[in-house]
């Protein structure tokens, strides 16, 4: 109906508000921090992993300064996260871990590059 994932949405959104509830607010923040900036580093290696690989490829924007922009958010990210506790790290190892087990176990019956005669 709506062609998005809205269903998902409010699960997983009424599953952090639950686990905000019971979890220590300090170890919340520090969770989110290392996420966003792991995401941050993420999208700036795509930026120049794209730009490399794809040079022609057609793109709805563009990103300012590459490469100079994305090598300093990914420096600067970095720079950050190590500021963060031994114990954030642990936990997103082991949060991180568990996603990419998510995500390859689902896309191993799912993936349209599976599909014979795509290529």
């Amino acid at each position: 109906k709506y062609r998005t994932p809205f269903k998902g949405t409010w699960f997983f959104g009424l599953l952090t508000a639950i686990a905000g509830g019971f979890i220590n607010i300090n170890v919340l923040f520090e969770l989110v921090n290392i996420g966003t900036l792991s995401a941050f580093i993420i999208v700036s290696a795509g930026i120049l992993w794209m730009r490399k690989t794809q040079p022609d490829a057609h793109r709805g924007f563009r990103a300012p300064g590459v490469p100079f922009t994305p090598i300093c958010a990914i420096v600067f990210c970095f720079i950050l996260i190590l500021g963060l506790n031994w114990e954030t790290w642990v936990r997103f190892a082991v949060w991180f871990a568990l996603g990419l087990l998510v995500y390859f176990t689902y896309s191993r019956k799912h993936s349209q590059l599976n599909e014979p005669g795509l290529f």
